[in-house]
């Protein structure tokens, strides 16, 4: 059955970290693209970061760069997102996804909830 699991959300006061997790079962993460997406209330989806299967290389939104890290595990078939200064407004369900062809997804994750308030 293939799968992506997210874990590590939870609720964190401003200025604090989380480390999200997205373990991929059934299929192997290597030759994938993984992207993390985030949805707040009231919002539409946005692109938070992805990273390349090729040669690694990722992408941050503006509103995200300089405080989260996207990394992934092959050996553990699992991508991170370290978050750090975490604000008030990086409140949402976080998403992760997977896909062949950049910019395409074909697998999501049901998403774990980021709340940052004090």
């Amino acid at each position: 059955q293939v799968q992506l699991v997210e874990s590590g959300g939870g609720l964190v006061q401003p200025g604090g970290s989380l480390r999200l997790s997205c373990a991929a079962s059934g299929f192997t993460l290597d030759y994938y693209h993984i992207g993390w997406f985030r949805q707040a209330p009231g919002k539409e989806r946005e692109g938070v970061s992805c990273i390349s299967s090729s040669d690694g290389s990722t992408y941050y939104a503006d509103s995200v760069k300089g405080r989260f890290t996207i990394s992934r595990d092959n050996a553990k078939n699992t991508v991170y997102l370290q978050m750090n200064s975490l604000k008030p407004e990086d409140t949402a369900v976080y998403y992760c996804a997977a896909g062949i062809q950049v910019g395409k997804y074909d697998y999501w994750g049901q998403g774990t909830q980021v709340t940052v308030s004090s």
